[in-house]
């Protein structure tokens, strides 16, 4: 038997398409302006994602002319007309904070990207390696998953 506050959380819950942490999302939100109801979207990354039920809420965050700004979502709230998925992210932390500290636009490496294993030390100079002999591949340098730009 569900009790009473099982039943009203249940009522209320809305469906949100699944999006972790490191997903490039748009987020539309209803603004009351006066007399009209207009839909305003936010796209951004999400940086994390907490709580369950009622109360869980996605923290989306964007830079716009140089300034870094984060707003936080109540996923199940009235003012949340839908979230749009746009681009599914891959990284390895639950909570992306580091992301404050980072200069300029980053991106997150896509979950469809697939990043080539170093070519092997193995074989000298008769190696058959597609890299000049002074660069080394992003795989091998550790920045296959947060670029710069």
């Amino acid at each position: 038997m569900i009790g009473w506050k099982e039943h009203v959380t249940h009522a209320q819950l809305k469906t949100v398409p699944e999006c972790q942490p490191g997903d490039q999302v748009k987020v539309w939100c209803r603004i009351q302006e006066q007399d009209r109801v207009r839909l305003s979207p936010f796209e951004g990354l999400i940086i994390r994602r907490r709580g369950s039920g009622l109360t869980e809420t996605i923290t989306v965050r964007r830079v716009t002319y140089g300034e870094g700004v984060e707003r936080v979502f109540p996923v199940h709230a009235p003012v949340l007309e839908r979230i749009d998925v746009v681009r599914r992210g891959k990284v390895k932390r639950a909570r992306l904070y580091f992301l404050r500290s980072k200069v300029g636009k980053t991106r997150i490496a896509s979950a469809g990207d697939s990043v080539k294993p170093a070519a092997s030390k193995e074989g000298g100079a008769g190696s058959s390696s597609s890299q000049p002999s002074g660069e080394q591949s992003s795989a091998a340098t550790g920045a296959g998953q947060l670029t710069s730009a």
